[in-house]
């Protein structure tokens, strides 16, 4: 739901304004829209923290890092030249980046390599449509949408077209193998 901070009355919020909210507070930022985030659950918890030590364990020792939320990525569209200028800002659950030049002392600016959400019922219809064509859209070469209450992982690789294609669908006990890592296979037998 978008939010209208109490001080301010705007049309539309930019990466200048997500970095000047109190640290506690929760938002993203997708076309100037502010979204505030509630605190996530256990579950959602839990199942972020067995994918990240499964991907940063495979990734020990490589240029590729993991980095869990809260982690900020900036999206510009395209010409933005300041942070005034930026309107999409996400904090996604985990995101892989290869592209060390992308990071600064705030997070990532442009798509990580891959994005994975956690998706509980209530940001399911931001993570299946808003995120997913802004992602796409970005270039994120794969992304992920975990759904806990389904226990279903829906995997949506880029093509050489730079669209995402029909989602594999994976569920509890199953094994995915990360298109951008070939010899990378996550286990979900932990994961639900």
């Amino acid at each position: 739901m978008p939010f209208q901070h109490k001080r301010q009355t705007k049309i539309y919020y930019t990466y200048a304004d997500y970095a000047s909210l109190p640290e506690e507070e929760r938002c993203e930022i997708i076309d100037g829209v502010l979204y505030m985030q509630a605190a996530p659950s256990r579950i959602h918890q839990e199942i972020l923290m067995e994918l990240s030590r499964q991907i940063a364990n495979y990734l020990a020792g490589k240029p590729c890092k993991v980095y869990p939320a809260p982690f900020c990525v900036r999206l510009p569209d395209g010409d933005e030249k300041s942070d005034e200028d930026i309107k999409t800002v996400v904090e996604p659950d985990i995101s892989i980046v290869c592209d060390q030049s992308k990071l600064d002392g705030r997070g990532c600016i442009g798509a990580p390599d891959m994005i994975v959400e956690i998706t509980p019922p209530s940001s399911a219809r931001k993570d299946r449509l808003e995120k997913f064509y802004k992602y796409e859209k970005a270039g994120v070469k794969e992304y992920w949408i975990v759904e806990p209450e389904e226990k279903l992982v829906s995997v949506f690789v880029q093509g050489d077209n730079n669209r995402y294609g029909r989602p594999d669908i994976y569920t509890e006990g199953d094994e995915i193998k990360v298109s951008i890592f070939p010899d990378l296979v996550i286990s979900l037998k932990n994961i639900f």
